[in-house]
């Protein structure tokens, strides 16, 4: 990604051409849906999409958990197989469009 279209991508100015929720999905349904998101949003020529994964609320029972699973959890997959070839880079979206509850995921060329 040149550097224009990263500051203007990190200033909230450039609008993702799709948006993801998976807000209050578990780990297990939201990583299907990522993949599946992903797939079809590279073949349709999208470069910039909008995951938002939620801060998390911090469930505080009698076993440690860390908050935010999902905030935690996207940017690995994205980072892996079988995604990792489509997705140039993650970063963490600008406020206007979730702030730390969203990643950027800017998408790599689809082969003409």
């Amino acid at each position: 990604m040149d550097h224009k279209t990263h500051k203007r991508m990190s200033s909230g100015k450039l609008r993702p051409e799709a948006r993801l929720d998976l807000h209050g999905l578990t780990l297990a349904a939201a990583h299907p849906e990522l993949i599946r998101f992903i797939l079809a949003c590279h073949a349709g020529g999208k470069r910039l999409v909008l995951v938002i994964t939620g801060k998390g609320r911090g469930d505080h029972g009698p076993l440690p958990t860390r908050p935010g699973a999902l905030r935690h959890q996207v940017p690995h997959w994205l980072h892996g197989p079988p995604l990792s070839a489509l997705v140039q880079q993650v970063t963490p979206a600008h406020y206007r469009h979730g702030g730390e509850g969203a990643y950027y995921v800017y998408l790599r060329r689809s082969p003409a």
